[in-house]
């Protein structure tokens, strides 16, 4: 089976909000998962794998690995860019990596989430749900 090329990615402009900083006005650590879900949720609006698509679907995807990075500070009232890249798997897993940017395009963070799905019953699924891979399919990901 020959691996496709096609890579998917969104970048998603942010800006750092008071309420995500610690009283020196730099971002708090647990603000940069949450940086996450915001990438994976543009993601899934410009490429069509909503978290809403994947529950009419019949599945959850928990997230059941996160990795995170920390290279420079974010501050209060900075704009920044979240560039989140599907990474294409055989498995049944959603995995996405991400890299923040600040407005000097330097690389402040960087990330990894990995995602499994369950079905309505809560049963891990080992194989690809059929509207998954009908989407990777769709997208030149098979």
């Amino acid at each position: 089976m020959a691996k496709s090329l096609n890579i998917l990615s969104c970048t998603e402009e942010v800006r750092v909000r008071f309420n995500e900083t610690d009283p020196l006005g730099i971002v708090w650590h647990g603000h940069y998962i949450v940086y996450f879900e915001d990438g994976r949720e543009a993601f899934g609006r410009q490429h069509g794998l909503t978290y809403l698509d994947i529950q009419k679907a019949g599945y959850v995807t928990p997230i059941v690995k996160s990795t995170c990075e920390h290279f420079l500070p974010l501050k209060y009232g900075e704009t920044f860019k979240i560039v989140t890249t599907f990474v294409n798997s055989t498995s049944a897993k959603l995995i996405y990596r991400y890299e923040l940017f600040n407005e000097d395009n330097k690389l402040v963070c960087s990330g990894e989430t990995i995602q499994v799905f369950l079905d309505s019953d809560n049963n891990l699924c080992l194989y690809n749900p059929e509207f998954f891979q009908a989407w990777k399919d769709k997208m030149g990901l098979s």
